[in-house]
C-alpha cells in the first residue's frame, strides 16, 4: 500500500514537472517509477495522476496525498537527521527563521551566550524576512520563528521575549528633531526609509500613518540598517526602528529617535515553536535565554 517512496515520487514530480526529471532526481529508471505509480493506483483503486500531451494533471486524489506527502516528509526528514545527530553524540540544530530586519542584531546577543551554555546544540539562523513564517513552522524549515507579529495557529506556541517602541529616527539637523513625538501629518512632505516589506507589516504605517489617512511624500526601501541610518545622518529621509536599536545608532551617529504619537507604538518579540517540540530542553533554554534568564545550561 502507500509507502513513503510513493510520497518522494509525489513531491518530486510537483517539483520537477515530468516524470523523467524526477526519477533523476530519486536514481530511479522512469519505467521503474511509472511501475511503482501504477501499482499504487491499482491498490488505492482511483488515479493520481493524467497525462495531458507531455505534463502530468494530479486528480484530486493525488493533490491530496501530495499535499500529505509536503506534510509528512519534512517531518521524516527532520527525524532521521535528528537520529543521525544522536547518534554522532551531537544534541541537534536549532534552526531559527527570522521575520524582521532589526530583530538581527538583538537575536546576536542572544546565541552568543546560548552557544557556550549549549556547545552540542548548533544554530542556524535563516535570514529570509519575507518568507512564511508559519508555513516553514510547520513545514519543519525551522524550528523557531522570530517575529514582532505573530499569527496564532493551533499547533503553535508564540512566547513574548522582548519589550520595545517603535519610534522615527530623524538627523539631528532636521526640522522635527527638537520635538519629543511626531504627528502623522507631519510626514506627509517627508522621504520614509524602510526594509523591505510588504507596507501592511510596517508599523509605522498600518498603526500610524493609515489610521490618520496620511502617506508620506515618498517611500524607499533600503535592506541593511548601517545604510538606513547614514542616509538618516544625511538628511536623506527619515525612518522607522525600535527605540533600543536607535539608541545604539545614535550613540554613534548624529540621528535622533522621536515617539510616534503622543502615547507612542508599544510591540513585542515574539518567538514562536511548534508546541510538541516546546519541552526540548534546548528549546526551553533558548525562549529563557531570550526573555533575560541566564538559560539552563546543557545536561552534562
Amino acid at each position: 500500500m502507500l509507502e513513503r517512496h510513493h510520497l518522494a515520487i509525489l513531491r518530486e514530480v510537483e517539483r520537477q514537472g515530468s516524470l523523467t526529471a524526477a526519477a533523476d532526481v530519486l536514481c530511479l529508471t522512469q519505467s521503474a517509477l511509472s511501475h511503482a505509480m501504477r501499482k499504487l493506483e491499482q491498490q488505492l483503486g482511483t488515479e493520481i495522476w493524467l497525462r495531458q500531451g507531455r505534463s502530468l494533471q494530479f486528480t484530486q486524489a493525488g493533490e491530496y496525498l501530495l499535499a500529505v506527502a509536503n506534510r509528512l516528509l519534512p517531518q521524516l526528514e527532520m527525524a532521521e537527521e535528528r537520529m543521525r545527530q544522536f547518534a554522532a553524540g551531537e544534541r541537534g540544530t536549532l534552526r531559527i527563521g527570522m521575520e524582521c530586519h532589526p530583530c538581527y542584531q538583538w537575536l546576536l546577543k542572544i546565541v552568543s551566550p546560548y552557544l557556550d551554555a549549549w556547545p552540542s546544540v548548533d544554530v542556524d539562523v535563516k535570514q529570509k524576512f519575507q518568507f512564511g513564517g508559519i508555513g516553514a513552522l510547520f513545514g519543519h524549515e525551522i524550528d523557531l520563528l522570530v517575529t514582532p507579529d505573530p499569527l496564532y495557529r493551533p499547533g503553535l506556541h508564540y512566547e513574548p521575549v522582548f519589550d520595545y517602541e517603535q519610534v522615527l529616527v530623524v538627523g539631528t539637523g532636521h526640522r522635527l528633531a527638537g520635538q519629543r513625538s511626531v504627528r502623522p501629518q507631519q510626514l506627509l512632505d517627508e522621504v520614509l526609509i524602510t526594509y523591505p516589506v510588504a507596507v501592511d507589516r510596517l508599523d509605522v504605517y498600518s498603526q500610524f500613518l493609515q489610521p490618520a489617512g496620511i502617506l508620506p511624500r515618498k517611500h524607499k526601501t533600503i535592506e541593511t540598517t548601517d545604510i538606513m541610518m547614514q542616509m538618516v545622518a544625511s538628511h536623506r529621509g527619515v525612518a522607522a526602528l525600535p527605540r533600543w536599536l536607535a539608541e545604539e545608532y545614535a550613540a554613534k551617529m548624529a540621528i535622533v529617535p522621536l515617539r510616534l504619537g503622543q502615547a507612542g507604538i508599544a510591540k513585542q518579540i515574539h518567538l514562536g515553536v511548534r508546541e510538541v517540540d516546546l519541552a526540548t530542553d534546548y528549546v526551553q533554554a533558548f525562549i529563557a535565554l531570550a526573555r533575560g534568564g541566564t538559560g539552563a545550561q546543557a545536561p552534562s
